[in-house]
């Protein structure tokens, strides 16, 4: 493969957060979820994406898993994440029913080729356990990313409905070219509330498909990014996920 032909678009620490059903105390698996989310933060751009399944493709299935999702929220401010992470106004009999951590580490953009890369590497846990087995959360993965153009029909079933799709600037809206996808290239189009992208299986190995290495760091609960970046406190339920790998 060319790796030459790769080139970072975008790079930052990238959170992973699931959401229990109303009123599940004891999750256990993904019929115990209501949501699963990725935060990219750039460190002075946060933003927060929610995978439709409620779990990633598997990497290792190269080109044969296609999972839809959607940016839910753009941000300079982390507290307004870090709001949308807390619990819900009809949690207030069970007000732990906010997002729990299942990982952090750090993520890239990537231009290779004619498409691009969405790549990450976590960093916590250390070893992956039952949380991260569930919603496929490798150690590390590669997806080819692409977004939806709004003026496009999409399949029945998937996606937002029309009155929540983003709406682009005509600058982003050229790079469609009058097709249904285009690369995330810029990265800009994850800017916008609304889009609507979809993440297609690649690699468990990034050094292998694409010559790079990702430059993570060994966190313990006192370095983790997600607490200080996102200022959650580092309370019990929150952290077992995060370093253990089980559910709370």
């Amino acid at each position: 493969m060319a790796h030459n032909k790769v080139q970072p678009l975008e790079k930052g620490d990238v959170y992973f957060f699931y959401r229990p059903r109303v009123q599940e105390k004891d999750p256990k698996d993904l019929s115990d979820m209501q949501r699963f989310y990725l935060v990219l933060s750039t460190g002075d751009k946060y933003r927060l994406l929610v995978i439709g399944p409620k779990r990633l493709p598997e990497p290792e299935a190269s080109g044969q898993r296609r999972y839809w999702g959607f940016v839910d929220m753009v941000s300079e401010d982390p507290k307004a994440i870090t709001d949308a992470l807390g619990p819900t106004p009809y949690d207030t009999k069970t007000r732990d029913q906010r997002q729990q951590p299942a990982g952090e580490g750090v993520y890239q953009i990537l231009r290779h080729g004619n498409h691009t890369h969405l790549v990450f590497e976590l960093e916590l846990p250390e070893e992956s356990g039952p949380v991260q087995d569930a919603f496929h959360l490798e150690r590390e993965a590669s997806y080819i990313i692409s977004v939806k153009n709004p003026q496009a029909d999409g399949p029945q079933a998937a996606g937002l409905p029309g009155e929540d799709e983003a709406e682009f600037p005509k600058n982003l809206m050229d790079v469609f070219q009058g097709h249904r996808f285009a690369n995330v290239d810029p990265p800009e189009f994850l800017d916008h509330e609304g889009i609507e992208f979809v993440l297609i299986s690649a690699s468990a190995d990034i050094d292998r498909e694409l010559g790079i290495e990702l430059d993570t760091e060994k966190e313990t609960l006192e370095t983790a990014e997600l607490f200080k970046d996102l200022k959650l406190d580092k309370d019990k339920k929150l952290v077992e996920p995060l370093l253990q790998g089980h559910w709370k």
